[in-house]
C-alpha cells in the first residue's frame, strides 16, 4: 500500500456517499473513472490505477458485481487507519507556514477538541488561508482535493487527528471517523 491508495479509496468512499442507487450511471460511471479521479484527486490516471489494483489486492475493496466500478472495504478502511495508518506512514509537524487548516483545526474538528499547542497544523499551500505547522499530507495533492470535495476534506483532516493527536483526540478523531464512514449520506 502507498499514501495515495488511502488517499483514493477515502475518495471513493466520497464518491459513493455522494451518489445514490438511482443517479445516473454514465455520470456516476465517469465520476468513479480513472479520468474523473485523476481530476478530482490530482493524482495521474496510471496511478489511481495502479492504486486501485493495489486496493483490490489487498481487500481494501472490490469490482461491483453489476457496475464493476471500485467499491471500498469501509471496515478494512477503518481498521487500518485508527491501527496501521500513523506507523506505516507518520507525520511530525515541522516549520510555520501558510496552508489548509488539518487535524483539530479543520471545520470538521475545529472547536470540539481543544489543544495545548500554540500552532495549528496546516498543509502546506500557498494559497492557503491560515498560518501553522506544516503537516505532509497524504499525498501532494491533498490540498488541491479537498477544496472541491468538503467530505474528503473532513475524513483526511481527521486522520490527521489520529496520526498527530495524543489518545484523547486520536480517540475522538477515530470514533467521529467510523460514523461518517459507515453512516454520511448528503
Amino acid at each position: 500500500m502507498k499514501s495515495q491508495d488511502i488517499f483514493i479509496l477515502l475518495k471513493l468512499v466520497s464518491l459513493s456517499q455522494s451518489f445514490n442507487d438511482q443517479d445516473n450511471f454514465l455520470l456516476k460511471k465517469d465520476a468513479y473513472s480513472s479520468r474523473g479521479l485523476e481530476a478530482s484527486t490530482g493524482v495521474s490516471k496510471s496511478e489511481v490505477s495502479a492504486s486501485i489494483k493495489r486496493s483490490i489486492e489487498v481487500g481494501m475493496a472490490k469490482r461491483g458485481r453489476k457496475d464493476k466500478l471500485p467499491k471500498v472495504n469501509v471496515s478494512a478502511l477503518i481498521e487500518f487507519i485508527i491501527h496501521g495508518l500513523k506507523y506505516v506512514f507518520p507525520v511530525k509537524p515541522s516549520g510555520i507556514i501558510r496552508g489548509v487548516p488539518t487535524s483539530i483545526a479543520a471545520p470538521i474538528l475545529e472547536g470540539r477538541l481543544m489543544t495545548s499547542g500554540d500552532f495549528i497544523c496546516v498543509w502546506p499551500d500557498a494559497q492557503g488561508h491560515k498560518m501553522g505547522q506544516a503537516i505532509k499530507p497524504l499525498y501532494k495533492t491533498v490540498p488541491m482535493a479537498v477544496k472541491i470535495d468538503p467530505r474528503l476534506y473532513g475524513y483526511l483532516a481527521l486522520i490527521d487527528a489520529i496520526r498527530i493527536g495524543q489518545g484523547r483526540e486520536s480517540t475522538f478523531a477515530a470514533e467521529e471517523l467510523k460514523q461518517r464512514l459507515r453512516n454520511e449520506r448528503i
